[in-house]
């Protein structure tokens, strides 16, 4: 698959949040405002795009010669939870007020099966090093769109009309469905007539 196909596909066509569902704790609970949710979409991207290319270096240069390959979740799980580490304290060093709105959700990354997803999916489709890079940042991208977009909703929302039992949670649940309907439009015929 060329590079313009995996970006396509990760950001639109198999987006890990309107498509796939994973992702979706922090898709609910930090995209109540457009500041944080832009701050996780970043922290999120930044992660999965160092995720994808490490793991696929752990997969090849250690995993797959001493034929250890079922030791392969544990060690992207151990790998993604230092990076998040890492991110962590740069967020709370560089940004404490980004660091507080992002309150649990920014550990939560460590969880964050779409992280997980990603390095999966990159060692799983053989993809060489850059193209594990770019399906990383591809799908960060697309995480980063799907919680932007919803977080503008949800702030349009407050200030609308909404019936009682349905605020908060409910709506949010209701938008991100009407959401994922919309990226169905995004398919295969899709990728295939934008790319040959």
């Amino acid at each position: 698959m060329t590079y313009v196909g995996i970006i396509i596909t990760f950001v639109f066509i198999n987006n890990f949040i309107l498509a796939q569902f994973m992702g979706l704790c922090p898709f609910i609970g930090v995209s109540k405002n457009v500041e944080s949710a832009v701050g996780m979409g970043f922290a999120v991207t930044f992660v999965m795009s160092i995720a994808a290319l490490a793991t696929w270096a752990i997969q090849n240069f250690i995993l797959v010669p001493l034929n250890i390959e079922f030791l392969q979740t544990i060690t992207f799980i151990l790998m993604i939870a230092a990076l998040v580490q890492f991110v962590e304290m740069f967020i709370q060093k560089s940004s404490p007020s980004l660091y507080k709105a992002l309150g649990i959700y920014l550990p939560l990354i460590t969880t964050n099966c779409a992280v997980l997803g990603i390095a999966l999916i990159a060692v799983r489709s053989d993809y060489n090093a850059l193209e594990s890079f770019v399906a990383g940042i591809s799908a960060g991208l697309g995480f980063l769109l799907a919680i932007v977009l919803m977080s503008a909703i949800r702030e349009k929302l407050d200030s609308e009309w909404v019936p009682e039992p349905l605020k908060g949670t409910p709506i949010a649940f209701i938008t991100g469905g009407l959401m994922a309907l919309a990226f169905m439009a995004f398919d295969k015929a899709l990728l295939n007539n934008l790319i040959g």
